[in-house]
């Protein structure tokens, strides 16, 4: 939803390989099939990350590069605020997790 989506929206258009990294399946897959839609490109996908598990971080770079040839750009969009205190299960503050442990994490292993 909102700048991520409008992002992936535009990059579409230009006949970007486009991946929608989404925490939830659902929306996700109604996101992909919009722009989908919209920009009339095939070549859209979901992969599934929660940028506050620091395991899905590491599980969606080592696919995304075994599975694509290559990483042109990366919007880093995931946020989150106003969320209650809670401890993840890796032993981190959420907030901070999601917003910067998680994209520092993501950025620095898909530079390879």
């Amino acid at each position: 939803a909102g700048i991520g989506k409008r992002v992936a929206m535009d990059l579409a258009r230009r006949n970007a390989r486009t991946i929608l990294a989404c925490r939830s399946r659902e929306r996700g897959q109604a996101a992909v099939e919009e722009i989908r839609a919209a920009t009339g490109n095939p070549a859209v996908v979901l992969r599934l990350l929660d940028t506050g598990s620091l395991a899905s971080v590491r599980a969606f770079a080592s696919a995304v590069l075994r599975e694509e040839p290559r990483l042109d750009v990366l919007v880093n969009n995931a946020g989150v605020t106003g969320l209650p205190f809670a401890v993840t299960s890796e032993g981190l503050e959420r907030t901070f997790a999601i917003n910067y442990l998680g994209p520092f994490l993501l950025t620095n292993l898909l530079l390879g």
